[in-house]
């Protein structure tokens, strides 16, 4: 059954309002019609099915005929740091984090990061990133879609370290602890995971995150992972151990 996102202001009175992009794709893509049987869901956690009154490329009007409340309530919330990747490895990365299920994804830029981004073009690969996100949401039967953050640099999101119950870093360094070591410890919480450069991080980045205390210093292993890896490792690592 074909599943779509409205934000939750546009449910009232038993109604969903399906506008914009997502009408236009209803009724011109998935080519549904008056009468048709839909599941749409808000991001709160809340969950619809209904079906069609009304249709056309600008609103679609869906009647409410159940609501359901999800009750698959994370252990964890996960936030992934990201070092910026090429643009296709980026879009990669969103969509699978989406369906790995993170809260949130910071695109961090790092003394190694080798795609620069002007100010449009942040704000450019910050839109696509939310409409992969959404999409795979969609796809993979989430009842939420994970935050997309501002692409920021390092030093930045290090202030924020200290807002979370666990920090894993990933770091290619013989001072660190296996990853498994490292998760059998969280029980529950938050979670943010730092993933470098191809290059790994500098040993000036690694001394900034030194003061705080939460900071588990990770291995992935004896292979070296690529970058577009390694975030999709620990992820799939933490819903094994967590989930």
């Amino acid at each position: 059954m074909s599943r779509f996102y409205v934000p939750k202001e546009n449910i009232k009175d038993n109604k969903i309002f399906i506008e914009g992009q997502e009408a236009k794709h209803v009724a011109s893509v998935m080519r549904l019609c008056q009468g048709d049987k839909v599941v749409v869901f808000d991001g709160t956690g809340k969950e619809y099915t209904g079906f069609i009154l009304d249709i056309n490329k600008k609103r679609v009007t869906v009647e409410i005929v159940e609501t359901k409340i999800s009750s698959k309530v994370p252990v964890s919330n996960i936030t992934l740091v990201q070092s910026i990747l090429k643009k296709e490895k980026m879009d990669y990365i969103i969509e699978k984090a989406t369906e790995l299920g993170v809260k949130e994804i910071i695109p961090v830029i790092t003394d190694r990061t080798v795609v620069v981004y002007d100010e449009p073009k942040k704000i450019f690969r910050q839109q696509r990133w939310e409409k992969i996100a959404l999409s795979s949401a969609k796809q993979c039967g989430r009842v939420d879609v994970p935050k997309i953050g501002d692409v920021v640099p390092f030093a930045e999101v290090i202030e924020h370290i200290k807002e979370y119950d666990t920090c894993l870093f990933a770091w290619l360094s013989k001072d660190t602890e296996p990853l498994k070591n490292a998760i059998e410890q969280i029980r529950t919480g938050n979670v943010i995971v730092f993933i470098g450069p191809e290059g790994d991080f500098t040993q000036n980045e690694v001394d900034m995150t030194k003061q705080h205390a939460n900071v588990k210093y990770v291995s992935l292993g004896d292979r070296v992972l690529k970058g577009d890896t390694a975030g999709l490792y620990v992820l799939s690592c933490l819903n094994y151990e967590l989930f």
